[in-house]
């Protein structure tokens, strides 16, 4: 049987989720030590962005947690950030290298996409939605069969997203996952 940690997970923000502000929820999820914090807020402008970053980068560099900033790497670079999470048609757009990234995410949603991310330079693969979720409503989960493809046919860390709950998630790592995404579970949590 394979376990999972707390730490295989990379949690997602989303503020519109939380119960108390984002900063905090963050801050209490710092101590449950996960693989990482992924600044996912899609709907806020960039100079927005930014101003939340350079409060969630504190917070996870006070929490000892790798901070992901997400869509914007011109902020991320502003902010001296050497980790940065793309869409897919963001990373052929601005072709990072690893000058400017240490650590490159990419979301994939096929075997070829997953192929594509890691030629452009990625180091890790965000690839779902693997279950039905409430984010994705009335979207067919792509399912365990699709993440296992995934895992085969790159040589990068995948991390599974799309409706893990902790009731399914050893079914994800025994897939080949390196860890697991977590949004609105963690989010909710109180």
């Amino acid at each position: 049987m394979i376990m999972y940690t707390f730490h295989d997970v990379m949690v997602v923000t989303n503020r519109k989720l939380c119960k108390q502000e984002l900063t905090k929820q963050v801050a209490k999820l710092t101590k449950l030590n996960p693989q990482g914090i992924i600044l996912r807020e899609k709907d806020l402008s960039e100079d927005q962005y930014e101003k939340l970053s350079i409060e969630i980068l504190e917070i996870c560099r006070q929490g000892n947690v790798t901070c992901i900033l997400h869509y914007y790497p011109e902020v991320a670079k502003r902010l001296h950030c050497k980790n940065i999470h793309l869409p897919l048609h963001k990373l052929r757009e601005i072709k990072c290298d690893s000058s400017d990234f240490t650590i490159i995410g990419a979301s994939v949603h096929s075997r070829e996409e997953a192929r594509e991310a890691e030629q452009l330079g990625a180091t890790y693969l965000m690839a779902g939605h693997v279950f039905e979720t409430d984010c994705k409503k009335g979207v067919t989960p792509r399912g365990l069969e699709f993440l296992r493809e995934i895992c085969q046919n790159v040589t990068i860390p995948v991390y599974a997203i799309g409706g893990i709950k902790e009731s399914n998630a050893e079914q994800v790592m025994a897939c080949g996952a390196k860890g697991i995404c977590m949004m609105s579970t963690v989010m909710e949590l109180t």
